[in-house]
């Protein structure tokens, strides 16, 4: 049975997505209070339709005579319907092109048992509506072709592809460009409780350009390129890059309405101009991105491979980044962020970051951050933890951004735990589990969080926090009552 990562605002079972609210408002969440954390995908509501490697699509797709293709499913199932995929490595493109009402449920019978696969993109969705995808091992079977799942919007007129979820994933490896691409008008995405591993060359593991309302939740990101028996070139490029490349050729002027809560970030092997989450990217007049949200992640520094900063944003505004655990000997060029515009760029405006912790255990942070003045028009630093093994946090008169501009900062230890003996879980087919011994993508999240993420008794961040720009919940979906400075709420 699935096993989904309790979320706030989660997409229910028939694959719609959020409220579809305005566009330029602030992005919201913890709406309403989440579910436990691990909880059991609901068993399938509608009817019920079957998919086997040896079935036929001339059948009728009952579970003793299954269809063929996934592709097939969708275009024949009703409406309100669960689509069921037996095991089995299943080949070739998936093209998912119906919009649905209700919505439609595609799930993997025995999670990360049905194997996705194709040389060039394995899922596309151009003109569908109401579809989730659960539970499926998803990836390139070799060198041919770009992108592993792309989402946009090609629907003519007013309407646009949506109400799509990814749910329970593993999204891996990439031979050409992102794992996963949601652009060109796209809205109403929720990407959850996914594992995201090996991009390829300067691409992400997630694309998100020129649309709305997406909401990124309760995810594992990392590469392991040896894992896959690939070589690490150092040169692949962020986990998340949020951004519009094209304008107004899509009726989108800058992506809005982002939220990216609840994901763990870890094992960078990248390269040294990227980031794990980056807003804006590429020069452009217009803002690339508006209304963000970046909370209660944790950004493991577990690798020694160097990155340009945890965070970066260019050229973008309104974005709030707050109650989030950067920790670790994170090699960087700039510890906790980079602001800046390159080409036509305005200037960074009104980034806010609230209750954060940067942590250094190893004293080894030697600057903080890259912020030039001139490309820099506003921004807040309050209520925020520091910690350099004991060392002053590093200083620059040259920089707009410096740990002195946080009049309420937290100095003092916040006795994390160390990172030694940190496994990023890869999916591993022939044992059935992740190579951190977990049966769940949701239990190997658990599982890191708690481990790497949770303070000991007598930390600093406790209660510490601005309770008034703090989420309501935590990483773990626990509520706050004092509310914790960081992405855990100690009970």
């Amino acid at each position: 049975m699935l096993v989904a990562c309790g979320g706030s605002k989660g997409t229910p079972v028939d694959g719609r997505g959020g409220d579809g609210g305005d566009p330029d408002a602030t992005p919201t969440t913890d709406a309403a209070p989440p579910s436990a954390f691990c909880q059991p995908t609901p068993p399938p509501a509608g009817m019920t339709f079957y998919v086997a490697v040896g079935g036929s699509d001339a059948a009728n797709g009952a579970e003793l005579t299954p269809w063929a293709t996934i592709e097939h499913a969708v275009s024949t199932v009703p409406d309100g319907s669960v689509v069921l995929v037996k095991p089995g490595t299943y080949s070739g493109r998936i093209r998912m092109d119906r919009r649905f009402a209700q919505g439609i449920v595609v799930r993997s019978e025995m999670p990360y048992l049905a194997r996705l696969r194709h040389a060039g993109t394995v899922i596309t969705i151009y003109t569908g509506e109401g579809i989730a995808i659960e539970g499926f091992d998803i990836a390139h079977s070799g060198p041919g072709g770009a992108l592993v799942v792309q989402i946009q919007d090609l629907i003519p007129g007013a309407d646009a592809v949506s109400r799509i979820t990814l749910r329970n994933n593993v999204i891996h490896d990439s031979f050409d460009n992102d794992l996963l691409k949601i652009n060109n008008g796209a809205r109403e995405i929720v990407v959850e409780g996914n594992v995201f591993y090996n991009q390829s060359g300067s691409d992400e593991h997630m694309d998100v350009n020129s649309v709305t309302n997406v909401t990124i939740r309760g995810n594992v990101f990392f590469n392991d390129f040896a894992g896959s028996g690939r070589v690490n070139g150092n040169d692949t490029s962020g986990f998340i890059v949020i951004k519009d490349s094209n304008g107004n050729s899509d009726g989108v002027i800058g992506s809005k309405q982002i939220v990216v809560e609840r994901n763990v970030f870890m094992r960078w092997e990248g390269s040294t101009g990227s980031n794990f989450v980056l807003v804006g990217e590429d020069g452009t007049a217009s803002y690339e991105a508006e209304s963000v949200m970046i909370e209660n992640n944790l950004m493991l520094g577990d690798s020694s491979n160097p990155m340009r900063a945890a965070f970066g944003v260019k050229g973008s505004r309104d974005i709030t980044f707050r109650n989030n655990t950067v920790v670790g000997n994170l090699p960087s060029l700039a510890f906790a962020m980079r602001l800046n515009r390159e080409g036509a760029n305005q200037p960074v405006a009104n980034v806010r970051f609230y209750n954060n912790v940067w942590a250094d255990p190893a004293g080894t942070m030697d600057d903080f951050s890259d912020t030039l003045p001139a490309d820099v028009a506003s921004f807040t630093l309050a209520n925020n933890a520091y910690w350099n093994g004991g060392a002053a946090i590093p200083t620059d008169a040259a920089e707009r951004v410096n740990v002195g501009d946080d009049p309420a900062r937290v100095t003092a230890d916040p006795r994390l735990p160390a990172l030694t003996g940190v496994t990023p879980p890869r999916w591993d087919p022939t044992a059935g589990r992740f190579a951190d011994g977990s049966a769940t993508v949701c239990g190997a999240f658990q599982r890191l969080v708690t481990t790497y993420a949770t303070p000991a008794s007598g930390s600093s961040l406790v209660d510490a926090a601005d309770g008034a720009n703090a989420p309501a919940h935590d990483i773990l979906g626990r509520g706050r009552a004092m509310a914790d400075i960081g992405a855990v709420e100690l009970p």
